[in-house]
C-alpha cells in the first residue's frame, strides 16, 4: 500500500501548536518527520496538558495530539557542530519546517538562501505571527495576541474564544502551501521558500467580513431569524436555516406544526426580504422555541431536512458516535487523526516519541558512532 507522502522526509524545527500541527499532517500520510528540539529547551508543548505526571515526562497531551508518527531527536543549532549535523540531514531533506522568530536562523547560517545551495530541491516553509515581511515580521506572536490584532475578538463581542482555532488553521494553511510547493517542485525540479502569517490566517477566517470592512457601501443588519441562537424549554437550539428556501421551509414547518406566524415570512424569496424579517416576528419564533426542548425541535428540524442542532458542551460532544472513526486510542490516551478518510490515507502507526527518543537511531544512519554520541552528549550537542 502506497501512503501520499510516503517517501517525502521532512524536518520539524517547529514548537507549540501550529507548526507541530502543519508538520502532523504529512506524518499522518507516511512521510517520515524527525522531529528537532534543543537540548536544554524541548518544545514546551510538552509540559502542558491536564495530566500533571505527562506534563512532568515531557509527553503532555498538547504535545501529542500532533506529535504521533514522528521521530525525535534533540540538537543544539548553536554550536557548529550541531549545524554541521544538521545540514547533513538537509541533503537528503524534502522540507523544513520552522516557526521560530523571523530570522533567527538566518543569524545561525541556517536560512533559506544558506540551505538551497546545499539542497536546491529543499522547500523551506516558515510559520509566524505576521510573515517574512514588513515592519512587523520579527514580532512575536501567539494565537491569543493574533486575534486580538486581527479583530477576531472584536468580531467575537469582545470575548476571546476558548480554543487556539488560528494556530490550527496556520497549520493547515501551511501544510497546504506545502503540499502545493512540493506539486511544484515535480514540475520544475527545484524548491522554494514558503511564509506563512497567522495575521493572513486570521483574515481568511473572516474573508466575507474584512471584504465588507473595505468595501465602500456599509450595510448594518441584525442576525437573521434562520441563523440564530434560541432558547428552549431545555437547553439552547442553534438553527442553520440559511437560504431563502430554507427560511420558507421553515416556516412551513411552523405552520404545519399548526403554528401561525406573520405573513413576513411565509414567502421570503431572496436575501432582501430575509433582511427585512422584523424584530417582532423575531421575537414571536423565540418565544415559540420555549414550548419544547433542544432535542426535541431538532428531531423537528431535522425532519424537514433542515440544520439544527442542541448546543452541547465538549464533554458531550465528544463522545457523539459520529467520531468513531476520528480517534486513536492506546494505552489509555485518545488522539485526534485527520478530519477526513481515503483509502491508504491518514492513519496513526506509532505514539507521540519520547523527549531524543531517536536522537542516537538518527545519528547512526548519518554515519556517526556510538563513540560520536557520547561526545556528542558530552558537549552538550544532544541529549
Amino acid at each position: 500500500m502506497t501512503r501520499p507522502y510516503e517517501n517525502i522526509k521532512i524536518l520539524d524545527l517547529t514548537h507549540v501548536l501550529a507548526g507541530p500541527f502543519s508538520t502532523y499532517q504529512f506524518a499522518l500520510l507516511g512521510a517520515e518527520v524527525i522531529k528537532i528540539e534543543s537540548p536544554e529547551n524541548p518544545d514546551c508543548a510538552r509540559g502542558r496538558g491536564p495530566d500533571p505526571k505527562l506534563n512532568a515526562d515531557l509527553r503532555g497531551l498538547n504535545y501529542q495530539v500532533q506529535a504521533a508518527n514522528k521521530k525525535a531527536m534533540t540538537l543544539d543549532l548553536k554550536q557548529e557542530m550541531g549545524q554541521q549535523i544538521f545540514k547533513k540531514m538537509v541533503l537528503d531533506a524534502d522540507v523544513l519546517v520552522e516557526n521560530y522568530r523571523t530570522g533567527a536562523l538566518d543569524q545561525l547560517g541556517l536560512g533559506y538562501d544558506d540551505l538551497k545551495s546545499i539542497n536546491p530541491r529543499l522547500i523551506y516553509c516558515s510559520l509566524s505571527g505576521f510573515g517574512n515581511y514588513g515592519d512587523r515580521a520579527t514580532v512575536n506572536a501567539y494565537d491569543n495576541t493574533i486575534q486580538a490584532t486581527s479583530g477576531i475578538i472584536e468580531q467575537s463581542n469582545g470575548h476571546k474564544p476558548g480554543v487556539s482555532f488560528v494556530d490550527y488553521a496556520a497549520g493547515y494553511n501551511a501544510a497546504f502551501a506545502i503540499s502545493a510547493a512540493l506539486h511544484q517542485r515535480i514540475m520544475t525540479g527545484v524548491g522554494t521558500q514558503i511564509s506563512s502569517s497567522m495575521l493572513e490566517v486570521a483574515m481568511t477566517l473572516m474573508a466575507p467580513e474584512a471584504a465588507a470592512a473595505q468595501h465602500p457601501v456599509k450595510t448594518k443588519r441584525d442576525k437573521e431569524a434562520g441563523i440564530s441562537a434560541y432558547e428552549t424549554a431545555d437547553g439552547i437550539l442553534m438553527i442553520g436555516a440559511f437560504t431563502p428556501d430554507q427560511n420558507r421551509r421553515m416556516w412551513e414547518m411552523f405552520e404545519e406544526l399548526n403554528i401561525d406566524f406573520a405573513a413576513e415570512l411565509k414567502a421570503p424569496n431572496d436575501w432582501e426580504s430575509l433582511w427585512a424579517i422584523s424584530k417582532v416576528t423575531k421575537e414571536q419564533v423565540a418565544k415559540i422555541l420555549k414550548d419544547k426542548s433542544a432535542d426535541e425541535w431538532q428531531r423537528i428540524f431535522h425532519q424537514y431536512g433542515l440544520p439544527a442542532e442542541k448546543q452541547r458542551t465538549l464533554s458531550e460532544a465528544i463522545h457523539d458516535p459520529q467520531l468513531h472513526n476520528y480517534y486513536y486510542e492506546e494505552e489509555g490516551i485518545i488522539l485526534p487523526k485527520a478530519a477526513y478518510h481515503f483509502e491508504n490515507g491518514p492513519e496513526i502507526k506509532t505514539p507521540p516519541p519520547g523527549f531524543s527518543e531517536h536522537t542516537d537511531e538518527i545519528l547512526l544512519t548519518l554515519g556517526y558512532s556510538d563513540e560520536d554520541n557520547s561526545n556528542f552528549r558530552e558537549a552538550g550537542i544532544i541529549k
